[in-house]
Order: C-alpha cells, then structure tokens, then sequence
C-alpha cells in the first residue's frame, strides 16, 4: 500500500528533531453546498531540524518513531 503525502505549515519546532505540521483540507458541505476549510496537527521527524515556523513542507506516513510521531518530512514545497 503507498505512503500518504501531505502537504502543509509547520506551525512549531520547539522539540529536538521534531515539527509541527499544519495540513489544510477544504471540501464542500454536502448539505449547505459552501466550502469549509479544516485543518488537523501532525507531528512530523525532522531529522537535521531543517525546518522552520511558517516553511511549507511535505510529510509523508512512516512507522511509528515515538509515541506521538507516525510521520516524516519529505522536503520543502516549491
């Protein structure tokens, strides 16, 4: 089965190896037919601390690296 990727913010970087990514999902209601906007954390490795508050990343799912960390940074949006 293929990795998910996803794409999005990092919001923090206040562990050692570790971001906070914000990923951004939009869809439309299926009653009320109006765009809504929602987002959702993951906490991502980040293995050289490349990475900082605001930079667009991409994150993709791998083995569980410790209690709260399924996913690992890819590389940096274009």
């Amino acid at each position: 089965m293929p990795k998910r990727i996803l794409s999005g913010t990092v919001t923090s970087t206040a562990n050692a190896q570790t971001v906070t990514v914000s990923v951004e999902r939009r869809f439309t209601h299926p009653v009320l037919k109006k765009t809504i906007r929602k987002s959702k954390k993951y906490r991502a490795h980040d293995e050289t601390n490349a990475f900082n508050v605001g930079d667009a990343v991409r994150i993709q799912e791998c083995a569980p690296k410790s209690k709260t960390k399924r996913w690992e940074v890819l590389s940096a949006e274009a």
